[in-house]
C-alpha cells in the first residue's frame, strides 16, 4: 500500500471510530470489491454472498472501535468476512449438505462462460482462498497466515500446491479443447 493510501486509510478508520458514518461508508466502498471476491471464494450462491457481506458490514460497524491498529483495517475486515462465510456454510450444511457441496468435478453452472472463475472453483477451497488472497487481493503471506489463523509455512505450501493444481487443471482443460 502506498504511503498516501495508508495515511488516508488510517484517517478514515480513526474518523469511523469516532462515529463518522461517512468515513465508515467510504472504507466499505473502498473494500467492497475485495469483500465480494473473498466471499465468492467461499460461497457459490449470490444471496449468501450478499448476506455474508451485509453481516460483515454490520459487525464491522459495531466493533470498529475495538480495532487497535488502523493500518490492519483491511485484514480485520476480511477476517470478519471469512468467519461470516464459514457461519453461513455451516448453517447451510445442516440444512441440506448435498446442495451446498457439489461433487468435486462438477463446475458451477453460473460460471460456465468465465474460464478463470471456473478454474478457481475446481480447486479445493484451501488452495482457492490462499491464491485469491495472495494474487487477487495482494495480501502478503504473513497477512494471509494471520487472516486464516495458520502458520506462514502452511500458507507458502498451499500457494505452491495451489499454483501447481491450477496449472494442471488449466493444462487439462486446454488440451481437451
Amino acid at each position: 500500500m502506498r504511503r498516501r493510501e495508508a495515511v488516508s486509510l488510517e484517517y478514515l478508520v480513526r474518523k469511523a471510530q469516532q462515529g463518522d458514518g461517512n468515513a465508515f461508508i467510504e472504507l466499505i466502498e473502498t473494500n467492497k470489491q475485495q469483500m465480494y471476491k473473498v466471499a465468492r471464494s467461499y460461497l457459490p450462491d449470490e444471496a449468501d454472498i450478499a448476506d455474508a457481506i451485509q453481516d460483515t458490514v454490520e459487525a464491522a460497524y459495531r466493533t470498529i472501535g475495538y480495532l487497535d491498529q488502523a493500518n490492519y483495517f483491511r485484514t480485520w475486515l476480511v477476517r470478519i468476512l471469512i468467519n461470516k462465510c464459514i457461519d453461513i456454510r455451516r448453517k447451510k450444511q445442516k440444512e441440506s449438505p448435498a446442495e451446498i457441496f457439489p461433487d468435486q468435478g462438477e463446475v458451477c453452472r453460473e460460471l460456465m462462460d468465465c474460464e478463470f472463475e471456473e478454474l478457481m472453483s475446481a480447486l479445493d477451497e484451501k488452495y482457492r482462498t490462499v491464491l485469491l488472497l495472495y494474487y487477487g487481493e495482494g495480501f502478503k503471506i504473513s497477512e494471509i497466515a494471520q487472516l486464516l489463523e495458520m502458520e506462514e509455512n502452511t500458507v507458502k505450501s498451499r500457494l505452491s500446491r495451489g499454483r501447481e493444481k491450477f496449472r494442471r487443471i488449466w493444462t487439462a482443460q486446454n488440451a481437451a479443447t
